[in-house]
């Protein structure tokens, strides 16, 4: 067996200021089933994500609890961390930006961005979203307001500024030679067409008024500001430290093969992101990902407007893989995806126990029923192919599901699987082994329908892994399958005679009625 690729996925890491809703958990969720799919494709996985956990927002809200800014994040990051569980992400490290080894690191980084002339000091007059933490051009301003509706501060400090005109060209040149760089299309084209066509101003990266941050070890007047110290957490998190030679990690892993983030902060990714990279002599991450929003009617989540759902909240109503399903199949690969209490229940029932959940139910009974639990492998031709080859069908779902998966488009992936098992039931109703089993002489095309029937349930099940974990290893389970990894997907018909047992549905119908009066909402 050859070595195993690397594959190193991060997300953006949670600004630990206040608790996630799903519309930020989101991201967790599509990044976590990439990288199980690609530890189930035969890859050495790093899956980073984290918190960030500086910044004058998490200074003020920490003295607003009466807390001191270290003990805050530490409950805000034990909370994330307890929700991802939750979520059953499967990530590899948990970095925190007030980690001893990250901060270590962050200034050493400045110290080597001084030394080469990729900061200078200066002053800096505007104004400036605290919730936002970024400075504000008048011109964003709408009567005085933020787009987000807050009424900025002016703010006037001495500061030391990333040199970013010094790279403006190279990276607009390197974004236009790689087309996969920035996705979707359509992102990378709204960050050529607003930014790089006009000059970019160099970015503020220190502050003087904050305190709960990383001081510069040249100048301790100065706190680094969130982007130079969050960004870096890509590469620290691999051991990187500009004084000291790379790491294993960092050897293996860097550069990132997909970084997955908002689209609303792909200005800061795909601008000083990489431009922080050029000045540190780093390679270019292979993608970054600009994913789009889960909206609450239709609207941004905003816990200041009231419109947010919780992951837990979520996960107590529907469980974990009805939350993960819907999240992942509905938010579409370029345009914001909306969520409900209804919209879950339709998604989950239509897809996972109508199609999904009824192809397994209905095999295994028909197993029970016709074969007394048993099924030989079978030699027999199909002679339902005229009508549509469901062993090419089955073939087919990997290959195809990569195509998407190298996209990130998760979504598309998805549906290749509830498209096999619609088939699948399909092939039921076409072949209707109920009426063969009145001839009484049929028995081994009986057998044949059935074994057909497992092997289609069987690619269903391996491949839905990533996505809904919990619910394929229950069908797993069912079907008395050993092999779990898409190597197993290689052959059709792996096995020679099985027994099978009928057990309880994994997946069961949703009342939408009986639920919305449960939880106390009226129908959407």
């Amino acid at each position: 067996m050859g070595k195993k690729k690397n594959y190193y996925i991060t997300t953006a890491i949670v600004y630990a200021s206040r608790k996630p809703h799903i519309g930020n958990d989101y991201e967790i969720i599509l990044a976590d089933s990439l990288a199980r799919f690609k530890r189930l494709d035969g890859y050495r996985v790093r899956f980073q994500t984290g918190t960030d956990e500086h910044g004058l927002k998490i200074q003020n809200n920490a003295l607003a609890a009466g807390l001191d800014p270290q003990t805050y994040v530490d409950e805000l990051a034990k909370y994330i961390k307890e929700t991802y569980d939750q979520l059953n992400i499967s990530y590899d490290h948990f970095i925190r930006t007030t980690d001893e080894s990250h901060v270590a690191a962050v200034g050493a980084i400045f110290s080597k961005l001084l030394k080469n002339n990729d900061i200078y000091l200066s002053k800096y007059d505007g104004w400036y979203s605290i919730r936002e933490e970024a400075f504000i051009k008048e011109e964003d301003l709408i009567d005085g307001k933020t787009k987000e509706g807050e009424i900025p501060i002016w703010m006037s400090e001495e500061s030391y500024f990333l040199n970013v005109k010094k790279y403006q060209a190279r990276l607009l040149e390197y974004i236009k030679k790689h087309e996969d760089f920035i996705e979707p299309e359509v992102r990378k084209n709204e960050m050529i067409n607003s930014f790089f066509n006009k000059p970019i101003s160099d970015l503020s990266i220190t502050r003087t008024k904050l305190n709960w941050g990383v001081k510069l070890p040249f100048d301790e007047k100065h706190t680094s500001y969130v982007w130079i110290d969050a960004l870096s957490n890509y590469i620290t998190g691999l051991g990187y430290h500009p004084q000291k030679p790379h790491q294993a990690l960092m050897r293996d892993f860097w550069p990132a093969n997909i970084q997955v983030i908002g689209k609303d902060i792909l200005r800061f990714h795909t601008i000083y992101w990489p431009i922080l990279l050029l000045a540190l002599g780093l390679e270019l991450p292979k993608k970054i990902f600009g994913h789009p929003w889960i909206l609450m009617n239709n609207d941004k989540m905003s816990k200041s407007w009231g419109n947010v759902l919780y992951s837990r909240d979520l996960i107590k109503y529907f469980g974990v893989d009805s939350v993960r399903y819907y999240c992942l199949h509905e938010v579409p690969f370029k345009d914001d995806g909306n969520i409900g209490y209804e919209l879950l229940m339709q998604r989950v029932n239509s897809d996972l126990t109508n199609t999904v959940g009824n192809l397994l139910n209905r095999t295994l009974g028909m197993i029970a029923k016709y074969q007394g639990g048993v099924v030989k492998k079978s030699n027999i031709k199909d002679p339902f192919t005229t009508l549509f080859n469901i062993k090419k069908e089955c073939s087919n779902l990997l290959p195809t599901m990569r195509t998407f998966i190298d996209k990130a488009d998760v979504a598309g992936s998805l549906e290749c699987i509830i498209e096999l098992a619609r088939k699948g039931n399909k092939y039921i109703d076409l072949s209707a082994p109920w009426e063969l089993f009145k001839k009484g002489n049929k028995k081994g095309l009986i057998n044949h329908i059935l074994n057909i029937l497992t092997e289609v349930l069987r690619y269903v099940v391996v491949a839905l892994q990533p996505f809904i974990p919990t619910s394929a290893a229950a069908m797993a389970q069912q079907l008395k399958l050993t092999k779990f990894d898409f190597a197993s997907l290689k052959r059709f018909y792996s096995y020679d005679t099985k027994t099978f047992e009928l057990g309880s549905p994994v997946f069961v119908r949703f009342e939408i009625k009986e639920v919305l009066k449960e939880i106390e909402v009226p129908l959407e």
